[in-house]
């Protein structure tokens, strides 16, 4: 089966048997995938070229004792900011030259996709050294104004803390850390941004007050007073997406929360005050171009991009988000 546009839809061939799949999993996992014996392999992530084709990001699993592989698309091409569609002030947070940047969302809502584009952006505008650790690489990039190092979990690096340790005694001025996962890779991506560094990174979370939740509950509990004072000091902004059908039914469009650290938003942070987070980031639209999820929806339906009902599906509260559509 393929899904498109959030759909599954089956394909019109001849199922593969367990032989097929095994043969698949043997080409897609490449060199890494033969140092183990696939029988003892439970879940593999790898990413594989097919020339002439493209590139797929694959994990290789077993469900009832056989083995099974979903493959995802990576355009070709790193695409241009401009093209995602994205607000304007994403063109800004780029810029930023020291600090923590973090990318959110669910699995599929193109957080991949928005940081492979501001990576982009730099590499074209900026000359520092860019060092990237990721599990597996999925967009390739060429070297352009910027030098770019990037380093895959299991074949360059053992892992994103190894990985992280290691970035930080190779002069990068850029890191791009594909995941924070785990206590010891946001400690260490906090010390390379108090090292004088930016760090750009995603956290499968729904919107910034779940990010910062989700950090700072990463840590036992006598540690997360100091955590939320590092991360009131070094955190940037958040970009949080969710794809949402257009109305035209062809393709999606991004619906984006932005949260920029200003200092009120540090002493929320800081001192968890609770319910203030989203309040923050409409009332700072104006001044700082922050935006809500039911902001932008409502935004996105009064150009005709998405339908009610989708913008209703995407709200973080629909209740909240149908009280701004009548005023739309």
């Amino acid at each position: 089966m393929c899904r498109v546009n959030k759909q599954l839809l089956p394909l019109k061939t001849q199922a593969l048997t367990a032989a097929d799949t095994e043969a698949v999993a043997r080409i897609v996992g490449g060199r890494q995938l033969q140092k183990e014996r696939l029988e003892e392999i439970h879940e593999f992530d790898s990413s594989f070229s097919l020339a002439g084709v493209g590139r797929f990001r694959a994990n290789i699993y077993r469900q009832r004792g056989s083995l099974a592989i979903v493959m995802r698309i990576i355009p070709s091409e790193v695409p241009a900011l401009e093209s995602l569609g994205l607000p304007q002030i994403v063109q800004r947070i780029v810029e930023i030259e020291r600090g923590l940047v973090l990318v959110t969302g669910a699995t599929g809502a193109g957080k991949s996709t928005t940081l492979a584009a501001m990576i982009r952006r730099i590499n074209e505008t900026r000359t520092s050294h860019i060092l990237t650790i990721e599990d597996p690489i999925e967009f390739l990039h060429r070297s352009q104004k910027s030098s770019i190092s990037q380093r895959e979990v299991g074949t360059d690096t053992r892992n994103f803390v190894m990985g992280l340790r290691a970035a930080l005694r190779q002069d990068p001025d850029v890191i791009l850390v594909g995941e924070m996962r785990d206590p010891e890779s946001i400690d260490i991506g906090l010390k390379a941004v108090e090292t004088g560094h930016v760090v750009f990174s995603s956290v499968h979370t729904t919107d910034a007050a779940k990010t910062i939740g989700r950090i700072v509950g990463a840590f036992p509990p006598e540690e997360q007073r100091g955590v939320r004072l590092r991360l009131a000091e070094n955190l940037r902004a958040t970009i949080s997406q969710r794809l949402v059908q257009r109305a035209d039914g062809n393709g999606m469009v991004a619906a984006v929360e932005i949260m920029i650290c200003t200092g009120t938003v540090r002493e929320v942070i800081a001192e968890r005050i609770q319910g203030s987070i989203k309040d923050l980031i409409e009332q700072g639209k104006d001044q700082y171009q922050m935006q809500s999820f039911d902001q932008h929806l409502a935004e996105l339906f009064s150009q005709g991009l998405i339908t009610r009902e989708a913008a209703l599906g995407a709200a973080s509260s629909p209740a909240d988000l149908t009280r701004r559509l009548a005023f739309v």
